[in-house]
């Protein structure tokens, strides 16, 4: 009987051990580089330089919600719910959503026209080919009057290019990887574009695009995903409270002007 007390003794303090080693650890976050990467650092450089955070940047084709769910990363910074809704339906999962931050709002590029009363019959116009922002890009391009969706579509049902009724201009639409979209201007009449690769390609979305997404009301804020593991870890739950903080929606604020919209006052 004592060497079994013992050896829960010393099993419960391993665990202490691995517990205690777990908040001492770096919290692993994925995040694209402009804007989520740049919010990473304002906080730990300016509001919690004793929040141990280590960025991962990312871009291109990798997928940040398979690394949190293999244990690669410990959240991600990059999304918006819908997305990481299609994301958990393939991955077979549910994810922990603990802050929401800003919209980038998707923006229409060209270097053809100047205005969208100037595209052309014909038009070719690339968009993004996942589901989510392919349907923005949709509602964008009704927005701007160049195309009707079909009016029986729900609130919150995701339009695809078989739901578009009128077409005058006869567009064509090409669907894109979202990362390649700033790389298909010149080869495209227009080209909707995310806020963060419009950014990252040196594109000024409040400047430089011929219309762009009402951030106000918009459902696609940008999200802090985490396991439901770790949820409740100390280091999450801070960092969560730092990004919905007046700080950081003033440093959204001053440092993009317009191009990213912060979802809380500051």
């Amino acid at each position: 009987m004592l060497a079994l007390a013992r050896r829960t003794l010393l099993a419960a303090a391993a665990l202490s051990l691995l517990s205690g080693a777990a908040l001492a650890a770096p919290l692993r976050i994925v995040a694209s580089p402009v804007p989520h990467a740049e919010i990473l650092r304002f906080i730990k450089d300016k509001l919690a330089p004793d929040l141990d955070i280590q960025v991962i940047e990312i871009s291109g084709d990798i997928r940040p919600n398979s690394l949190v769910l293999n244990g690669d990363a410990d959240a991600n910074f990059f999304q918006h719910a819908p997305y990481l809704h299609t994301e958990e339906a393939q991955l077979g999962t549910t994810f922990a959503v603990t802050a929401s931050t800003h919209v980038e709002p998707l923006g229409i590029y060209s270097r053809k026209v100047r205005s969208l009363a100037e595209v052309p019959a014909g038009a070719t116009v690339a968009v993004p080919n996942n589901v989510t922002n392919l349907s923005r890009a949709l509602n964008l391009l009704q927005a701007g009057g160049l195309i009707t969706l079909e009016a029986g579509l729900k609130d919150g049902q995701l339009a695809t290019p078989s739901d578009i009724a009128g077409n005058p201009k006869r567009i064509a639409i090409v669907q894109v990887a979202p990362a390649q979209l700033p790389r298909a201007i010149d080869d495209v009449t227009l080209a909707i574009i995310n806020g963060n690769y419009a950014l990252e390609a040196g594109l000024i979305p409040a400047r430089d695009a011929l219309a762009l997404e009402k951030a106000e009301n918009n459902p696609y804020a940008n999200i802090l995903v985490t396991t439901k593991a770790l949820a409740q870890d100390p280091r999450v739950q801070r960092l969560s409270v730092l990004l919905a903080s007046p700080e950081v929606a003033t440093f959204i604020r001053e440092k993009y002007r317009g191009s990213v919209v912060p979802v809380h006052g500051g």
